[in-house]
């Protein structure tokens, strides 16, 4: 990354963690006090990029994906539910041993 980029980045979380609005003039003011020479164009951008954005809370969430819920977590919500839970496998169990019968019906993949 070059050294602008990283410049421009650092200050946008420099004014973050200081809780301040992150606007192109203030991240082009602390690249110039770090000697940094900045394009007004890439502050603009990345001041428009994080405009409205909790930068210290998608920092937090980095790589915490939405992911499913946990199937017991279903399952221990009610008793109904829980048997219905429990029977579903059973049934996929019995159709996939028909579905290993067709194997021996003389030919296969490699035959």
């Amino acid at each position: 990354m070059a050294t602008a980029e990283l410049a421009s980045t650092y200050a946008a979380l420099i004014l973050a963690d200081d809780g301040i609005e992150i606007t192109s003039d203030k991240i082009l003011s602390l690249t110039a006090a770090a000697d940094v020479e900045v394009e007004p164009i890439w502050a603009t951008l990345l001041a428009k990029a994080l405009e409205g954005k909790d930068v210290k809370d998608l920092l937090l969430n980095v790589g915490a994906g939405g992911g499913a819920p946990a199937v017991g977590a279903a399952a221990a919500v009610g008793g109904a539910p829980a048997a219905a839970a429990e029977e579903a496998p059973k049934e996929e169990e019995k159709k996939e041993e028909k579905e290993e019968s067709d194997d021996d019906m003389g030919f296969g993949l490699f035959d």
